[in-house]
């Protein structure tokens, strides 16, 4: 069904096959071979079909909406879906605005975790919904973080999260709510104007459709930025360096400290 869907839901959304591929990050004549039955679709473009048509994965496999009572089925979610976007305001700033999220999978199909790296940060602003870009990136898995969610890692720049050190790789979970961001989050935020920055992130969004992002560093002043503006939110998950924290010298002063009235009491004790 899958080429049948594909000319059915890009009719309905009336795209070009152009407008498509940029919609899918793929290039205009996947699209074509698609259609025609030429080709197949990787698992992660099915996944970013099925998000923008919005249906399930297995609908776009499975159901033929060509056919006139399921064709009349996707008219009605079309016109659901038109209504939600035109009253509810809060959805573009929960993360609602249509966004593809392109992912990469291994053999296994189970979802990688793609690095980027900090000379490839400029890059991921146009390139982070094409998939043939993030397969050019480094990948790997960490089996610790389970199965839930998406995942994505990303070597910061700067001093201003001390004490996590310029170079250390943030790997972060994608957020596809916004509103529900609790205060005080660290996250990595992807934006047009900022590019790609680590941050602590305060929820604005329901007074004035910003976000507060403060840094760990008291040397950096927080600033805020346009809901407008972000791409994407990584919530901060866990991160990998090479440096290690250096020790708080006044705490290993009052161990040693610690450590001889213990040993004085143990004397006193014998005596």
């Amino acid at each position: 069904m899958i080429n049948t869907n594909l000319k059915f839901w890009r009719r309905e959304l009336s795209l070009t096959q152009a407008q498509m591929a940029e919609k899918l990050g793929i290039k205009r004549s996947l699209v074509g071979a698609y259609e025609e039955g030429r080709a197949e679709p990787k698992l992660a473009t099915l996944v970013n079909m099925a998000r923008l048509f919005g249906i399930t994965l297995d609908a776009l496999v499975t159901t033929d909406f060509s056919k006139k009572k399921n064709a009349k089925a996707a008219a009605q979610l079309q016109a659901q879906n038109a209504q939600m976007a035109a009253t509810d305001t809060s959805a573009m700033h929960a993360g609602g605005k249509l966004r593809i999220l392109a992912l990469t999978v291994d053999r296994e199909q189970n979802e990688n975790i793609e690095l980027v790296p900090q000379k490839a940060a400029a890059g991921y602003l146009n390139g982070y919904a094409d998939p043939e870009y993030l397969e050019e990136l480094p990948k790997f898995r960490l089996p610790m973080l389970g199965s839930s969610g998406t995942f994505r890692a990303f070597e910061i720049a700067g001093d201003s999260m001390l004490p996590i050190a310029s170079g250390t790789v943030i790997v972060g979970r994608y957020v596809d709510d916004w509103l529900n961001l609790k205060d005080g989050t660290p996250c990595i935020i992807v934006s047009s104007k900022e590019g790609i920055v680590f941050k602590r992130v305060f929820n604005r969004l329901k007074n004035n459709a910003m976000l507060a992002l403060h840094s760990d560093n008291p040397l950096y002043s927080p600033y805020e930025i346009d809901v407008e503006d972000v791409v994407e939110i990584w919530e901060a998950k866990a991160y990998i360096s090479s440096t290690f924290p250096i020790a708080d010298l006044s705490l290993t002063r009052l161990a040693s400290i610690v450590l001889d009235l213990q040993q004085q009491v143990s004397t006193m004790k014998k005596v």
